[in-house]
C-alpha cells in the first residue's frame, strides 16, 4: 500500500506543528522519520494513522483520501504503534494482541478459530508466545512494547506506523525488531531516534525540523555532518559500520568545550 502526505499540515491551539509536509511511501517500503524532540514526527504519524485530521492538505492510501473515512475501515489498512505502552490492566497478553482483530469481527461475535492463529502467529514473530497468558499489569516496559506491536501484526494492515517503537527495548530486541520490520514485506514508516539504527534498516529517511521536512532520500544522503549540527544541533562525524552503512558518531553537543584527557595518576612509592 502506497501511503502518501500531501502538503499536511497540522496545528494545536494555533501553533503550527506540522507545516506543508509532502511525503510519498511506496507500497513495500521501509522509511525512517528522523527529528529532534517537538519536530512534528509523532502528530504527523497520527495524522497518517487517521488519528488527527489535518487542517489543511490530504493523507491518502493508494491514492485515494481517507479524510471522511471510519476509524475501522483505516484500521483495516493501517496499525499505529504509539511511544506509550498504555496503563494497568489485567487482561492477559494474548487477550491484548486480540484487539487487532477487532475490525475484522463483528461486535458481538468474539474470537473465532482463525482469529486465535493470527494471534498465535503475531505472539511468536515477537518472542512472547510463552507470555501469552500472563497479565497485562506484570509486564515489563520493552514487553509491553512488543506487546503492542504483536497487536499491530494481528491487525495484518498493509502499512505499520510506529512511533519509537525501541523505546524500552534492550539492543538485542532492538535489532530483532527492526530485522523483522524490515522484512515484513508492509510499508513500514518508523519514527526513530537512533540515526545509525535507522541508516542500517530503513530504504530511505524523512528528516523534519520544525514541523518541515527538510531532507528525503537514502540514508548516506540525509545524514550529513553539516544536517546534524543544523537539526540536532551536535558535532557528529559519519563513518560505514561493518556492513556498508552509515553509521553516526558524537563528539558531543554542539558549542560544548573540548573533552580533555584525564592526568595520569602517579604512581604510589
Amino acid at each position: 500500500m502506497r501511503i502518501t502526505a500531501d502538503a499536511v499540515s497540522w496545528s494545536v491551539a494555533g501553533t503550527p506543528v506540522v507545516r506543508e509536509v509532502g511525503a510519498d511511501i511506496a507500497p513495500g517500503e521501509t522509511v525512517g522519520l528522523l527529528g529532534p524532540n517537538g519536530s512534528g514526527k509523532s502528530s504527523l504519524l497520527r495524522c497518517l494513522a487517521g488519528l488527527r485530521a489535518p487542517d489543511a492538505g490530504a493523507v491518502r492510501y493508494d491514492g485515494e483520501s481517507v479524510r471522511g473515512w471510519s476509524a475501522r475501515r483505516i484500521a483495516r489498512h493501517v496499525a499505529f504503534v504509539a511511544q506509550d505502552a498504555g496503563a494497568d490492566s489485567d487482561l492477559p497478553v494474548a487477550d491484548i494482541v486480540g484487539l487487532g482483530r477487532t475490525p475484522f469481527r463483528d461486535r458481538w461475535r468474539g474470537p473465532d478459530a482463525a482469529d486465535r492463529a493470527v494471534v498465535a502467529a503475531a505472539l511468536e514473530r515477537v518472542g512472547l508466545t510463552a507470555l501469552a497468558g500472563r497479565p497485562w499489569k506484570a509486564l515489563s516496559g520493552g514487553e509491553r512494547q512488543r506487546t503492542h506491536i504483536a497487536r499491530a501484526l494481528a491487525q495484518q494492515p498493509s502499512g505499520l506506523l510506529l512511533d519509537e517503537p525501541t523505546n524500552h527495548l534492550d539492543v538485542k530486541h532492538q535489532l530483532e525488531l527492526m530485522e523483522l520490520l524490515s522484512g515484513t514485506g508492509q510499508t513500514v514508516l518508523v519514527a526513530l531516534h537512533d540515526l545509525s539504527l535507522a541508516a542500517r534498516y530503513c530504504d530511505r529517511l524523512l528528516l523534519l525540523h520544525h514541523g518541515r521536512l527538510i531532507a528525503s532520500g537514502p540514508p548516506a544522503a540525509v545524514l550529513t555532518a553539516q544536517r546534524l549540527a543544523e537539526v540536532f544541533e551536535v558535532d557528529a562525524e559519519l563513518t560505514t559500520d561493518a556492513l556498508g552503512h552509515p553509521q553516526v558518531s558524537y563528539r558531543g553537543p554542539l558549542g560544548a568545550p573540548a573533552a580533555t584527557s584525564r592526568p595520569t595518576p602517579t604512581p604510589a612509592l
